[in-house]
């Protein structure tokens, strides 16, 4: 009997029922869109902010020694102490390992550097990098480099792979009036003189336009420093800076220091590179996370500010026409007030047509809202960083948004209905039945 007076109502009240369940998934389609949107936008947002370069430093503990000379502080050169760049594998035991998308490890050192059979070699500053290096695991395939996590630089012609291969620095370049293709020769500590060829031009409106430029590990065996890493520059997905995140961990309950430490906070990590590498210091660079935070604290702002609205609106939409509806059937409940039916059971009856159009709102909202969610990814981020419609579907459509939004849809029902339900069952049965008489 109860599901045969369920099923009567919508087929009775088709236009009351299509107005709630159409508010309800107008609703549910906007939460959807901005909570897909929400669980890929700080990713996206990473991406595009790294044209500005890594968010975390790395360097040897010794530069952070300062010496004050006559009132003045100065910080002294490393004076030989070096990172070691097989350290570097120890980054992938870190908590947040996964988080780090991209790293530059760079050595710098001076070589001499002249024409074949023409002028001397004379002193040049130099500077060693990774160029497509893969420090991936086995489960993640990483390849990354200073082209990667310096994507303002310029290159004409193309990086270094070994020995042999050169890139000069623009200013360098031009000083020494030589082009790609040209031929140098280098003369690195042990005084043998190697030939070497100009592969590229490199661009970065900085100091490195003039230096020489080599893969790594061919300036480590120039300078006849194995493994010796001057700075590593670390690009991560982290979590905006908030008050916490500024919070000195040592200083921490073992408690809330569990807590600052399991949250992807650009210091955390650092704190945990710290923890991973001997000998070195790691900070954020301020600039890049205060930018990213300050973007995704008020791009979340906005979509909890349209969520709201839309459910809100949902919700009085719900409120308008489940009242409508009570003061249609005013009569039907008057009646089965007076054949006996209680207050629970009538309640349960206007309850159960809520929820079952919050369901069918909430799954085609759902639906509706992924591909809203698709859509607009692909337009926003697609021509960026090369998002297809078909990968931004993928990204989109996660199943652990549906129980959800179906449950904001059931709260937004039940929460539109309960105060023309309440007005139901306050009704007098005999006055209803006697004016309808």
């Amino acid at each position: 009997m109860f599901l045969r007076m369920l099923g009567e109502s919508f087929v009775r009240q088709r236009r009351r029922k299509l107005l709630a369940g159409l508010a309800i998934l107008l609703g549910t389609t906007a939460v959807t869109a901005m909570l897909a949107l929400a669980t890929t936008i700080g990713d996206r947002i990473h991406r595009e902010l790294a044209v500005y370069g890594a968010n975390i430093t790395v360097y040897p503990k010794a530069d952070t020694l300062d010496v004050k000379i006559g009132g003045q502080t100065l910080r002294p050169t490393t004076g030989g102490v070096y990172l070691h760049a097989s350290d570097l594998e120890k980054l992938h035991g870190i908590f947040w390992a996964n988080n780090i998308t991209g790293l530059s490890p760079e050595l710098d050192s001076s070589i001499s550097l002249g024409k074949l059979d023409s002028v001397p070699p004379s002193p040049v500053p130099a500077a060693g990098f990774w160029f497509q290096h893969n420090f991936g695991d086995a489960k993640v395939k990483l390849i990354t480099g200073a082209t990667q996590l310096h994507p303002w630089w310029k290159l004409q012609g193309s990086a270094p792979q070994g020995s042999g291969q050169i890139v000069l620095g623009a200013t360098l370049a031009k000083s020494l009036k030589v082009g790609i293709g040209d031929r140098l020769m280098v003369l690195g500590v042990s005084d043998v003189a190697d030939p070497v060829t100009v592969t590229g031009i490199l661009t970065t409106g900085d100091a490195t336009e003039a230096k020489a430029i080599f893969e790594l590990s061919t300036l480590q065996q120039y300078a006849d420093l194995p493994d010796a890493v001057s700075r590593v520059d670390v690009s991560a997905r982290t979590k905006p800076e908030d008050a916490f995140a500024r919070k000195d961990p040592d200083t921490l309950s073992p408690k809330q220091r569990d807590l600052w430490y399991c949250r992807p906070y650009a210091n955390s990590i650092a704190y945990q590179i710290r923890e991973a590498i001997p000998g070195a210091a790691a900070e954020q660079v301020r600039q890049v996370e205060q930018s990213e935070g300050t973007i995704l604290e008020r791009i979340s702002g906005l979509m909890w500010l349209v969520s709201a609205a839309a459910m809100l609106a949902a919700a009085v939409a719900v409120s308008a026409a489940m009242a409508t509806a009570v003061l249609e059937r005013r009569t039907e409940i008057g009646l089965m007030r007076s054949l006996g039916a209680s207050k629970v059971r009538i309640a349960s009856l206007f309850y159960s047509e809520a929820g079952l159009l919050a369901l069918l709102g909430g799954i085609v909202g759902y639906g509706i809202g992924s591909l809203l969610a698709a859509l607009l990814t692909a337009r926003i981020f697609g021509e960026q960083s090369g998002i297809t419609l078909r990968v931004a579907m993928a990204h989109a459509f996660n199943p652990a948004l549906l129980p959800v939004v179906l449950g904001i849809a059931l709260l937004v029902a039940i929460a539109g209905s309960t105060a023309s339900i309440r007005s139901a069952l306050r009704m007098d049965p005999s006055a209803v039945l006697r004016n309808n008489a």
